[in-house]
């Protein structure tokens, strides 16, 4: 079972690519994580140590419907 999460990411000028937006952050990028993945981890490491990311914000979704018990 995978979470996914979504980072929006702040780039130094210039830099914004595929599907940037608009607001506060340049891009909206999703991530499938395994459901025991370290998100924080990830994010900090795989994310943010990239080159011209200035900076990131987190969302982590989940499923309110999933059964119970299984």
């Amino acid at each position: 079972m995978m979470t996914a999460i979504f980072v929006f990411i702040k780039t130094e000028l210039g830099y914004a690519e595929v599907y940037s937006t608009s607001g506060q952050h340049d891009l909206l990028a999703k991530f499938n994580l395994p459901r025991d993945a370290d998100i924080g981890t990830f994010v900090t490491k795989q994310v943010q140590t990239r080159p011209h990311v200035r900076d990131t914000f987190t969302v982590i979704t989940f499923s309110p419907f999933l059964p119970k018990g299984g």
